[in-house]
């Protein structure tokens, strides 16, 4: 696999730059799908081979697999790697499957379980828990992991919001960044509204937003983007493909896809074919056009399914196809488009 030359963008206001085109680490822990280690390894060192340095795991992933994973790729390989991992679970050992009393969707997690914690020592173990699992000295950016109410009820979300606003996970956050142990931090969710709660309880410097800022849908355009430029924090485009709706699989947001979104998908793979482009190129090459967006962090579980990636990345893709985009209104009125057009 050659390497591609990839732009680089800041991450809000600090000193690091991220290749535009990352690698997620959820799926080289096997969800859904059983991903061995060797492939698993064997993807990360492609995507090294390919020329993308940035690379984000997470504790939750395969309950600490990813980590594992990520390390064993990365390792004696970092010279301008930027990597993220996350906050917000620790794990606890268990002795079976049948101890962990909730569903997951991993196949052959590490034998641990979850437990969510935002306070500052639950940030300061998981941090310490993460390089160790990495096998790493070092981690670049930290991210607060799935807090909001897509992952915790409204009866329980207040609590783990009071851990991070005042039993000082935020706190603990601010302290590594300050202390030179991470360059960056910000929150990782799938749900813009929770950032914006975020910036009133002070400054960050990147989200991770999975699926909020796509083809498909542009829900976070405003407030959210315009306050990121506002704040000068940066958003790393998660999920681009919309867990798989974009990809022509049925399915949007861990879940089989409504009625609207499907059609949503069809109007826009038939004006992609139209000019004959993937539709997997014009969702990889979408979320640049805003100021706001960083990186785009798809997640493919083989050197196979990265190279697939990589050809979309590399595809052209005509102005006139953006211009018809907004033109059908396929997109959210006031939408930057790659071609600079807003749409």
């Amino acid at each position: 696999m050659s390497a591609t030359s990839f732009k680089q963008r800041k991450v809000g206001r600090t000193d690091l730059e991220l290749t535009e085109l990352g690698l997620g680490g959820a799926t080289l822990a096997g969800i859904f799908t059983e991903v061995p280690d060797e492939q698993a390894r064997a993807t990360v060192g492609a995507a090294l081979d390919a020329g993308i340095r940035y690379f984000d795991t997470a504790p939750q992933y395969g309950y600490g697999r990813s980590e594992h994973l990520m390390g064993d790729g990365l390792r004696f390989r970092t010279e301008g790697v930027v990597l993220s991992t996350k906050v917000g679970r620790l794990l606890r050992p268990v002795q079976s499957e049948a101890e962990r009393d909730y569903p997951h969707n991993w196949v052959k997690p590490l034998p641990f379980e979850q437990v969510y914690d935002y306070s500052y020592w639950g940030v300061m173990r998981s941090y310490e828990a993460s390089l160790a699992r990495l096998g790493l000295s070092k981690v670049d950016i930290l991210y607060v992991h799935d807090i909001g109410l897509a992952t915790h009820s409204a009866e329980q979300n207040p609590i783990y919001w009071k851990q991070l606003a005042e039993d000082g996970g935020y706190k603990a956050l601010k302290e590594l960044k300050a202390t030179g142990k991470v360059s960056a931090i910000g929150l990782g969710v799938n749900e813009w509204e929770v950032l914006m709660d975020a910036f009133a309880l002070g400054d960050w410097d990147v989200f991770l937003l999975a699926g909020r800022y796509t083809l498909l849908e542009q829900t976070s355009l405003s407030p959210f983007l315009t306050t990121c430029l506002e704040r000068g924090a940066s958003v790393v485009c998660g999920g681009p493909f919309n867990g798989g709706a974009l990809m022509g699989t049925g399915t949007w947001n861990y879940a089989k896809a409504p009625d609207h979104i499907v059609k949503r998908v069809a109007d826009l793979e038939a004006l992609c074919k139209e000019f004959g482009v993937p539709l997997g190129a014009a969702a990889l090459q979408f979320p640049l056009a805003h100021k706001a967006i960083c990186n785009i962090l798809p997640g493919p579980k083989s050197p196979a399914e990265l190279n697939g990636i990589l050809d979309w990345w590399n595809t052209k893709v005509p102005d006139a196809l953006w211009d018809a985009l907004a033109d059908r209104q396929l997109v959210e009125k006031g939408t930057p488009l790659p071609n600079g057009r807003t749409a």
